[in-house]
């Protein structure tokens, strides 16, 4: 979904606008080099992401093993009091 909220959706004619300008301003040499870097910039936010996404995980299943070590420690207390 191409969006800009101040100027609605961009079209096929802005997208072509604005490769225009980007070729005027950098070049036809570089622009293989900026895409380069915008490829890698874009796989090194992913892998981040990924990697925060698994340490949220693993914190939420270490809670959930210690709140259930936690509940079997007091039945099992309940059950030798009674």
């Amino acid at each position: 979904m191409n969006t800009i909220i101040a100027f609605g959706s961009l079209g096929p004619q802005e997208m072509a606008l604005i490769f225009l300008l980007v070729l005027l301003l950098f070049g036809a040499k570089k622009l293989p080099q900026l895409a380069r870097g915008m490829g890698k910039s874009v796989g090194e936010f992913r892998k981040a992401r990924e990697e925060f996404e698994d340490e949220i995980r693993k914190g939420s299943e270490e809670a959930d093993k210690e709140d259930s070590i936690r509940v079997s420690e007091a039945k099992g207390k309940e059950a030798r009091e009674s």
